[in-house]
């Protein structure tokens, strides 16, 4: 559930290349303490940009890949029995609160409802985490920032962030990246060549555009990669673009077969 690492300096961190000024408005929202909310479709970029600018603001990040049965209780900590005695054992966010770290919220609207009411007194000026179980108050540490993501064209009424806790974040939206950005990353992250990485992100960008018609989602670029990865190391294109682009997508055959006729007319 929880994915630590420490990293220091730009040129520590992992790839990514603004699509605008996001870089710089994270920057301004740490320097601020502001919480941030990156809202965008799966497979986009968002992690890779979190931890990217975890690398290059030098703090310690702390990830949660949020899901239904994710509770309030599984982010602060609990009492656990270790060595024949009771033990309290932080959770993710209390050490990032401790820490000076960022906690990084991946789907937060996943997670159960009352994790939002805990995130509620870290997102504004009194940065608290009351901790019921052991009677504490954690004042956040300097450089704490909580940060949390979500795919507002993917959930349902059921699963949406409420307006009185969107307005308590900064907010950046996020999107697949233009094919003058998104062929240069599909190159550096495979090794593809240039021709072939045009080819896949042309055919990314025809089957995006059949969203909401055919298909729930998108072609996220993290299925781009992967078909390029698996055509750097010398599958055939088409079986590629089949098992990384297709299949993920789809299981109605029919919607399959209208795919593969689209794969055809695009790279022939």
């Amino acid at each position: 559930m929880d994915g630590s690492l420490t990293l220091k300096g730009a040129a520590d961190a992992p790839f990514y290349l603004p699509q605008g000024d996001e870089c710089e408005v994270f920057s301004a929202a740490a320097d601020n303490d502001l919480p941030v909310l990156l809202k965008g479709p799966t497979g986009c970029g968002k992690t890779r940009f979190v931890t990217h600018m975890a690398a290059r603001l030098g703090r310690q990040l702390h990830t949660v890949a949020c899901h239904d049965d994710l509770s309030a209780a599984d982010l602060i900590g609990r009492y656990l029995l270790k060595g024949g005695e009771t033990i309290w054992v932080d959770g993710p966010l209390t050490r990032a609160v401790r820490e000076g770290a960022i906690c990084y919220l991946d789907e937060v609207v996943e997670a159960r409802k009352d994790v939002t009411v805990v995130l509620h007194p870290l997102t504004d000026d009194r940065r608290i985490l009351p901790i019921d179980r052991t009677g504490e108050e954690l004042q956040a540490a300097p450089g704490f920032m909580l940060v949390a993501s979500y795919n507002p064209g993917y959930q349902n009424i059921l699963k949406t962030l409420k307006p009185s806790t969107r307005q308590r974040f900064v907010a950046l939206e996020f999107d697949f990246p233009a094919p003058k950005h998104e062929v240069p990353v599909v190159m550096r992250e495979t090794g593809l060549s240039e021709d072939r990485a045009k080819l896949l992100v042309r055919l990314a960008n025809k089957l995006r555009d059949l969203k909401g018609q055919d298909l729930e989602e998108g072609v996220s670029t993290r299925l781009v990669i992967y078909a390029a990865s698996l055509i750097a190391k010398g599958m055939p294109m088409e079986r590629a673009i089949l098992a990384a682009m297709i299949e993920p997508l789809t299981d109605d055959a029919d919607v399959k077969t209208g795919l593969l006729d689209l794969v055809t007319a695009v790279i022939g």
